[in-house]
């Protein structure tokens, strides 16, 4: 197994220190919890009312089949938003201060189809810790062999072509983590430098909770509606499409475009910069001045404060902004953002394009 990447360098740690220090005097000041406030429970209501209503409309009336393919879409992307929205923030156990909550709203990754357990290593441990290095972060090994985002990784012939034919393989994500990813990431050896070694319970709820998630989004339909089977693996298909693609693009944009950087230690395992100025030159922000992105990203879209302060919901990272933005300018930290989605779209079609041919 490969060993951890560390960060020994201090150079970044002031900058953190006092970036930290700005954030909780304004949660103090204000005399509000970093955890979920009001606007946060009602998107959490709303997203999951949404959910529901599209599940049991489907399963249950008497609809064309026009309509039916319809709400499958929408249903996937809602599933995004849950995702997005309701449980990232929960697996990191920022939705609340009480683990019960979190935990609850942990559980609803497995009604989208994901394991919580698994995400927690990949995503929360190992991303968050090691974010954009190669061999390290397994969240950018995406298609491994047909995209290509590192210039540590071989370069191929057929990858010239790679900014056209990724985003189609993005809309592959939700049916790849379904069927393929949470088993191969459960049972691989290691997930980057971190060796796994997982309690007995997992084994039970990964096998178990996929079957669940199997018989409700397939055998149920099967059994309960007036619809031909190959109909219903069509709208399966193009739920996850839909789920996928939204996924795929908004984790994208956050990591892998023009500015950020995959950098790889040294001879001694050691990283040239400290975690926080890492995490800004690996970090990018987009359509940050949007309430639209806001209120369906689940501050997915303000990744920089995110990594720096996973515990805090994304509820209050507008407001936070302004202080990590601040600071990071005072300390010349970069602070990577596109105005808009559409610009940061054109800045991740450019990496890929400029990875996807020899320098």
């Amino acid at each position: 197994m490969k060993s951890k990447a560390k960060f020994p360098c201090s150079t970044g740690a002031t900058f953190y220190s006092e970036v930290r220090k700005k954030v909780n005097a304004h949660f103090k000041d204000q005399n509000k919890s970093t955890h979920a406030n009001t606007a946060m429970w009602f998107k959490t209501s709303l997203f999951l009312t949404i959910f529901l209503c599209l599940y049991f409309s489907i399963l249950l009336l008497p609809l064309n089949l026009i309509i039916l393919t319809g709400l499958a879409i929408l249903l996937g992307v809602t599933s995004a938003f849950i995702g997005f929205n309701v449980c990232h923030d929960a697996i990191h156990n920022s939705f609340s201060k009480h683990k019960s909550v979190n935990k609850f709203f942990s559980f609803l990754f497995h009604m989208v189809g994901a394991n919580p357990y698994v995400w927690n290593i990949t995503h929360n441990v190992v991303h968050h810790t090691y974010t954009n290095i190669p061999g390290h972060d397994e969240d950018i090994e995406v298609a491994p062999g047909l995209i290509r985002i590192s210039e540590e990784d071989e370069l191929k012939s057929h990858q010239r072509f790679q900014h056209w034919y990724a985003f189609p393989l993005y809309s592959l994500a939700s049916l790849s983590w379904i069927f393929r990813k949470d088993y191969k990431k459960f049972f691989q050896a290691s997930v980057g430098a971190c060796e796994n070694k997982h309690p007995r319970i997992e084994y039970f709820n990964l096998f178990f909770y996929k079957a669940l998630y199997y018989f409700m989004f397939i055998g149920l339909p099967l059994l309960i509606m007036d619809v031909a089977w190959w109909q219903i693996t069509i709208g399966f298909v193009l739920l996850h499409l839909a789920q996928g693609l939204t996924m795929g693009l908004v984790f994208q944009l956050a990591h892998v475009v023009e500015g950020t950087i995959f950098p790889s230690p040294n001879i001694n395992g050691n990283m040239e910069e400290a975690w926080a100025e890492h995490q800004m030159r690996t970090t990018a922000n987009f359509a940050t001045q949007c309430k639209f992105a806001a209120f369906f990203l689940g501050g997915l879209n303000r990744q920089i404060e995110h990594h720096l302060f996973p515990k805090i919901c994304h509820i209050h990272y507008g407001q936070i902004s302004v202080i990590v933005k601040e600071t990071a300018l005072e300390y010349g930290m970069p602070y990577h953002e596109s105005t808009t989605f559409t610009a940061a779209l054109r800045s991740h079609y450019l990496v890929l394009k400029k990875m996807g041919r020899a320098n």
